[in-house]
């Protein structure tokens, strides 16, 4: 017995316009009319008029437009040969399959069947009435073939042209597009918008500072002025979205475009840059939005990546805080120069986890270990250093939120402070060659606890700097809450500290955009919400630089290192916070204090109004990178220094409250806000 499921997938199958035709009749059961034979009946009713008065207004054009002048033979011809020539004629329609397409998706294939099927209808016209009733004029068969080819034709790829007109239509009623760059990339980016349908809007007008292409089109668009027109322009043209194709463009030039396309309500895209035009690949796609990055103005720092490779290649190196935003960043490009061995070292497991993950995804050839624990642990540090021996460490491990340390600053000196003392001794006695100390222009004249602190990581490694070059290692004392075997000097001889070799280095910089705890991550989530965003004072200013530039100063500042070094970076002007938070309210497409408004909350516990680079007493040398540049350390009394931090770390750790001014005694330049 046939199976159900097998008769019922029988009965049917698709045809090319998405209906059911039978596929086999079941006995007893009717032909089923489906929606397409309807459609076909409809044509062909309508191919019968085309074909008969095609022929006919061929004649009646022949005679001037007067039916009454027409001669009679010609008509009576017309008139016997008409019902041969109809059935003829949609049989060769149905032979050339016309009535079964699906007009909305009608292209080259259905117009060549619709020729080829005019052609043997013209063909079989003139044989069969001119040999079986006689002549006509030429003009009939000419203009008739033609006149039939036009209705045949005209009727099948109307709806394509229905739907054509259609989206033309809702393209106008949607977005107004203003492109700025007059050149290849803004041709190919115009041409692909109004080809590919990917972006909802039009073209309307075209920005370029060449004054030559000023009132000339391209693809019919006009090029209405330079960069001072694009307020008036999108004023004129209605523009709600802005495209920036200038790939060419330095970044102080793309930087005044944007701030003047800033001051509209426009949604801002940009083409990254000359790799799209290269390769061809302009494209509404490849657009991005615009970020506050590109509204810094800077351009990127220029790093040797030769040196850091010779440096890095084939090293084990230490990353100290390897989970978080800029440790982070720092394993992902120490990873693609083949070290031999990377180490990745945090006290929390989620960060180093996910570091792990990535790396062991994109570098799978890496020789890569996660270890957990804490920089103020001695006994922990010497472990690692004395089992693994890294030769590279770069220590970016610390707190860094000001507010935070300001209520609990104990833990700012026990972190930042005794920790780097912790993990620089057990590299200085373990063999490591280079220790690079990640900074922050908060240490310069610190007015809080978290810049102090970082103050005093400079000073311990100018302090260790200091006494490996004088061969008085064994001077430095070694910092430990708990009696045990991380004591270095465990025979009492002193042959651990001969031929001590480590270079201590520190590499400072300013604000870090999308680090964790960066502003711009706070302002957005406060955008999100629908405002306020708060800014803490109107006239505050900071150093900006990119995840990616700050790793990349550091990577070159250990290439550059021979010991006690405070490298900087020549960040370029600062930039207004408050600028900042309207810039991003403006690229989220609101409008600041209109949309979302911006409160001013006052300045927080130890924070400044502006951040300084170096101190007044420190003067700069230059390196072979024009951005960056060595500050000359200052002088103080390294004995009394190394003898005061003993003192700090048990104020510390007994979480004494005056511990600020213990700072400040060791820090000269710590003037703690009121």
């Amino acid at each position: 017995m046939e199976n159900t499921k097998d008769k019922m997938s029988s009965e049917n199958i698709d045809n090319q316009d998405g209906g059911k035709v039978p596929q086999r009749e079941k006995k007893g059961q009717g032909f089923r009319l489906e929606h397409w034979h309807i459609i076909a009946l409809g044509l062909m009713l309508y191919d019968s008029l085309a074909l008969s008065f095609s022929y006919l207004i061929a004649l009646w054009l022949r005679y001037d437009l007067r039916y009454s002048t027409i001669d009679t033979i010609y008509i009576e011809r017309w008139k016997a040969f008409l019902p041969f020539y109809i059935l003829g004629s949609l049989a060769v329609f149905w032979f050339l399959k016309l009535y079964k397409s699906i007009w909305r998706f009608a292209s080259y294939s259905e117009l060549l069947r619709v020729s080829m099927a005019t052609v043997i209808c013209s063909v079989f016209h003139i044989i069969g009435i001119t040999f079986f009733w006689g002549r006509m004029p030429i003009s009939y068969y000419v203009i008739g073939a033609i006149l039939q080819y036009l209705a045949v034709l005209g009727i099948r790829f109307s709806y394509r042209f229905i739907l054509l007109l259609r989206k033309v239509n809702n393209k106008k009623s949607h977005h107004r597009i203003m492109v700025i760059g007059a050149g290849s990339a803004g041709q190919m980016l115009i041409r692909d918008i109004q080809r590919s349908g990917e972006v909802d809007g039009a073209v309307v007008c075209i920005i370029d500072d060449n004054k030559n292409k000023w009132g000339r089109l391209i693809d019919n668009i006009p090029v209405v002025g330079g960069r001072e027109s694009i307020l008036e322009a999108v004023e004129k043209f209605a523009v709600d979205k802005i495209f920036l194709a200038i790939p060419s463009a330095t970044v102080s030039q793309r930087r005044d475009i944007l701030q003047i396309c800033n001051e509209t309500t426009c949604e801002l895209k940009n083409l990254p840059g000359m790799y799209q035009l290269v390769t061809g690949q302009v494209s509404a796609s490849a657009m991005r939005k615009v970020s506050v990055e590109d509204l810094l103005g800077r351009d990127p720092i220029k790093v040797d990546l030769r040196e850091v490779f010779s440096f890095i290649n084939g090293k084990t190196v230490l990353v100290t805080g390897g989970g978080g935003s800029i440790g982070s960043e720092l394993c992902r490009q120490i990873a693609g120069h083949s070290p031999k061995k990377l180490i990745i070292f945090d006290i929390y497991e989620n960060n180093a986890y996910n570091i792990q993950l990535e790396l062991r995804e994109n570098f799978p050839e890496l020789d890569l270990l996660v270890l957990i624990g804490s920089v103020r642990d001695s006994r922990r540090m010497f472990q690692i250093f004395k089992e693994y021996r890294p030769e590279i460490v770069y220590h970016a491990a610390a707190h860094k939120h000001v507010p935070l340390m300001e209520d609990s600053p104990c833990e700012s000196i026990k972190n930042n402070a005794l920790g780097t003392y912790k993990t620089a001794y057990a590299a200085m006695v373990n063999g490591c060659k280079r220790f690079v100390l990640i900074s922050t222009d908060k240490a310069v004249n610190p007015a809080n606890i978290m810049g102090a602190s970082k103050r005093l990581c400079e000073m311990i490694i100018q302090a260790f700097d200091n006494k490996i070059k004088a061969g008085r290692v064994q001077d430095i004392p070694q910092l430990f809450t708990h009696k045990g075997m991380e004591n270095a000097d465990k025979d009492g001889t002193g042959a651990i500290f001969q031929d001590i070799q480590t270079e201590f280095v520190a590499v400072r910089f300013g604000n870090v955009l999308g680090s964790n705890g960066s502003v711009i991550p706070i302002f957005k989530k406060q955008i999100e919400k629908g405002g306020p965003v708060t800014v803490t004072h109107p006239d505050i200013i900071r150093y900006f630089m990119t995840i990616p530039e700050a790793v990349s100063l550091v990577l070159e500042a250990g290439t550059f290192a021979k010991g006690g070094e405070i490298f900087v970076l020549d960040m370029g002007s600062p930039v207004k916070i408050d600028t900042l938070a309207r810039n991003l309210i403006r690229l989220s497409g609101f409008k600041p204090d209109i949309d979302i408004k911006v409160q001013y909350s006052g300045l927080r516990p130890g924070e400044k109004l502006y951040e300084e680079k170096l101190m007044a007493e420190e003067g700069l040398q230059n390196t072979a990178n024009e951005r960056i540049h060595i500050g000359k350390p200052l002088s103080f009394d390294i004995d009394a220094f190394l003898g005061k931090v003993d003192e700090l770390m048990e104020a510390a750790y007994k979480n004494k409250e005056d511990i600020r001014e213990m700072v400040k005694d060791i820090v000269g330049t710590y003037k703690p806000a009121e």
